[in-house]
């Protein structure tokens, strides 16, 4: 069974012979979520023929309404709407109702679908030539006579180390170097959501019980895995028509380099116009709940490689103090100092670094210590 990465972006100029309706069709992302924010985004696509991405689109209508008469009003901002549902009714039918360009579109009624738990998220080097595999397993599943379908998402969190670090520091008052630890942070961390957007179908497993599924996989020189790493797993059950369409759309962006093969609206969609024969693009799922599942690896444990890293800071086998003040004043810092003058023959050895050799926040981290972090590695 395989996943699959969706991508909205066109990789070379592709040229299709599309109706000019299907120039400018209305594309739908989002989910109706309960008991929390649904954020849905509206756009209008392109001419293949052009590198344009597509276009957000403002001054929409959007709500979530149910068969039961409820109505939550989504907020405008720039192409986005949000709204809070609160707890959706198992038994009721939600649907994304959209009114835009003197146009009607609803999404079909459908009732949340809930989501079992993950039990387990690993990572698995299976040679030291292979890169890191990050498998889910979600709970067994509610009712195993059934094919279940699920999508992932992951946030990524990772630490990072400067090239150096230095305790000491050259005090141009005392003309001397002067113990000083905490002049720069001694590591910091970066977030990424660029892992793929994944689903699968359980069609395939014993029990209908998915286990071991590859979600992603981290490469064995990415700067992610050189010291400690983390990732939030977002677990979502979908319809059949979903996993569908998300399959749809990943091989329409597989075989062409861009989003649509030929015709975008060739792709299977819940959406429909009310007030017109337009075509939609885009998929609105409905989830009761969303698992989560929080896992972490250790450079330690799998066989990492780490480019070689050269010595790149200033070194002086003869240091004198007009060198010292002459690093001081280029901005760079004191790294080593290997005092051997009081042997016969000894000298000053320093070595130095600039700030952005120092300092990880150069590299575009930052050095507030996620809340996480100390339980996931103590």
């Amino acid at each position: 069974m395989t996943g699959t990465c969706l991508m909205w972006s066109c990789i070379e100029e592709y040229e299709a012979d599309i109706d000019e309706e299907d120039n400018k069709l209305l594309v739908v992302e989002g989910t109706i979520c309960s008991s929390q924010p649904c954020r849905f985004m509206l756009s209008y696509t392109q001419p293949l023929s052009s590198f344009y991405t597509p276009r957000l689109t403002t001054g929409a209508t959007v709500s979530v309404r149910g068969n039961d008469g409820t109505e939550f009003r989504a907020l405008e901002n720039y192409g986005s709407y949000t709204c809070t549902t609160g707890t959706l009714n198992p038994d009721v039918e939600y649907y994304l109702h959209i009114e835009i360009d003197g146009e009607v579109y609803e999404s079909e009624p459908q009732k949340p679908l809930r989501t079992e738990g993950i039990a387990d998220v690993r990572g698995v080097q299976n040679s030291l030539e292979n890169c890191i595999d990050v498998l889910v397993t979600p709970d067994t599943p509610h009712g195993s006579d059934k094919t279940k379908f699920y999508s992932w998402t992951c946030d990524e969190t990772w630490e990072v180390h400067p090239d150096y670090t230095t305790q000491i520091y050259f005090d141009t008052e005392q003309m001397k170097a002067v113990f000083k630890p905490e002049q720069f942070p001694k590591l910091g961390w970066k977030d990424g959501e660029g892992t793929p957007f994944m689903v699968a179908s359980s069609s395939n497993y014993e029990g209908q019980h998915i286990q071991g599924f590859k979600l992603y996989d981290i490469d064995l020189e990415s700067e992610k895995i050189y010291h400690r790493y983390s990732g939030l797993i977002h677990q979502r059950a979908i319809s059949k028509g979903e996993y569908e369409y998300e399959l749809a759309r990943s091989q329409a962006s597989s075989d062409m380099g861009g989003l649509f093969s030929p015709l975008p609206s060739a792709l299977p969609t819940n959406i429909r116009c009310l007030t017109s024969h337009k075509h939609v693009i885009g998929f609105v799922g409905c989830s009761l709940n969303t698992t989560d599942y929080r896992f972490s690896l250790d450079a330690k444990d799998f066989d990492i490689r780490r480019p070689p890293q050269n010595d790149t800071r200033i070194w002086f086998d003869d240091t004198d103090l007009e060198d010292c003040l002459r690093m001081v004043n280029r901005g760079l810092f004191l790294c080593e100092y290997i005092d051997k003058r009081m042997e016969p023959g000894g000298r000053l050895r320093t070595a130095w670094a600039y700030r952005e050799q120092l300092d990880v926040r150069y590299k575009g981290a930052y050095i507030e210590e996620p809340d996480f972090w100390k339980e996931l590695f103590e």
